[in-house]
């Protein structure tokens, strides 16, 4: 049973279990909608923060995505997990809709931020010019 919040952090899985701690980076009001968690192609809960999943000790297979009008940011990767370890994986959601969430051992960076600068750079523009432009024209 996976256990959510700071707690996870300082627990340790039970005998002859190892675990994976899950960072989903952000929160709901920076990304969205909570990601979703597969864990050997089986959803799990899953919640922003960290969450401890015990697993049985050997390779086990972490995906997530996240979803807003279709499935965007799908990030996965293969763990290794022993007997008592706690293995981190952090996974981030990008910026916008249009690339892959980033997964790793570490903190990440979410992806997609120079795409979004510049989507919100021609909005301004197209504004600017249907405001402005007619101004320019009389």
């Amino acid at each position: 049973m996976p256990v959510h919040g700071e707690h996870a952090r300082t627990m340790a899985p039970p005998p002859g279990y190892g675990a994976i701690l899950l960072t989903l980076q952000g929160n709901a009001l920076t990304t969205g909608l909570t990601p979703a968690v597969h864990l050997d192609g089986h959803r799990v809960s899953g919640a922003f923060g960290p969450t401890l999943y015990p697993l049985r000790p050997g390779r086990h297979r972490v995906d997530v995505h996240t979803q807003w009008l279709r499935r965007y940011g799908q990030a996965g990767m293969e763990v290794d997990v022993r007997e008592g370890q706690v293995v981190p994986v952090f996974y981030a959601v990008p910026w916008h809709q249009f690339t892959t969430g980033s997964i790793g051992h570490e903190t990440q960076k979410r992806k997609g931020v120079g795409v979004l600068v510049a989507m919100l750079a021609v909005v301004v523009l197209v504004v600017a010019l249907c405001v402005g432009g007619p101004i320019l024209l009389s």
